[in-house]
């Protein structure tokens, strides 16, 4: 058994409790601790550590400070009322905006998390998304093929399930022209789509300019909406 010396101020330092929601911490005596090692030979007192040892010691107090401390983060996640402790869901469509042949659309991404916030902040979302979609044209050409596709993809993401909670919740005689307008718009992305990947720029930026007629269409449906303010647990 070999005794490592002046390990006390370190250890003593570990074991503080941290103060927690208005609780006392206490300091507690650190003992000293003992690391066997059959093939390590005996340290006498003040004798300096071989560098072998000084690194098996150093992992081992990171050890103690990384898992000794991993229940209080543990504790807080759960009692936080806004942390998924689940699988990210993976949200679906009832409206009529899928592709007719492939049944979905090449262009969501299934992995991300669309949070619900109800029809006006889808609507809300929509022009927002469409807008920055705008913007994208100031990229094509500039040799950024990958940012494009990516950033296409992101926004309609969005604007896919976000179109979806609008068309459920419209009245009864929008909500045709609003999937036909939705349909019209995806079946345009996906043509982008499939140029971005081929890296045509004659064929990308003919595409995206009908593109641009549609998002200025889906914009004009709720002209008002962006100069609202609203609090996003009001919205219905």
């Amino acid at each position: 058994m070999a005794a490592i010396p002046n390990l006390n101020l370190i250890l003593e330092a570990l074991s503080l409790n941290p103060k927690l929601h208005g609780g006392t911490a206490r300091r507690k005596r650190a003992a000293a601790i003992h690391f066997a090692d059959k093939k390590a030979p005996e340290i006498q007192e003040n004798q300096p550590l071989p560098e072998v040892t000084k690194r098996r010691l150093a992992v081992g107090l990171a050890s103690i400070a990384v898992f000794g401390s991993s229940g209080i983060g543990k504790s807080l996640a759960e009692d936080n009322g806004f942390w998924l402790t689940g699988p990210l869901p993976i949200p679906t469509v009832t409206s009529d905006i899928r592709n007719k042949e492939t049944g979905t659309r090449s262009f969501v991404k299934n992995q991300m998390y669309i949070a619900n916030i109800g029809t006006k902040g889808s609507m809300y979302r929509l022009n927002k998304c469409a807008f920055d979609l705008m913007a994208l044209g100031d990229l094509i050409g500039s040799d950024a093929w990958s940012y494009v596709l990516r950033y296409l993809r992101i926004k309609a993401t969005f604007m896919y399930f976000d179109f979806d909670k609008v068309i459920s919740t419209a009245e009864a005689n929008e909500k045709q022209p609003l999937t036909d307008l939705a349909n019209r718009l995806f079946d345009n992305i996906e043509e982008l789509e499939d140029a971005v990947k081929k890296r045509n720029l004659s064929l990308t930026e003919s595409r995206y300019e009908g593109t641009l007629v549609l998002l200025q269409e889906v914009m004009s449906k709720w002209p008002k909406i962006l100069n609202t303010s609203f609090e996003v647990k009001s919205m219905k």
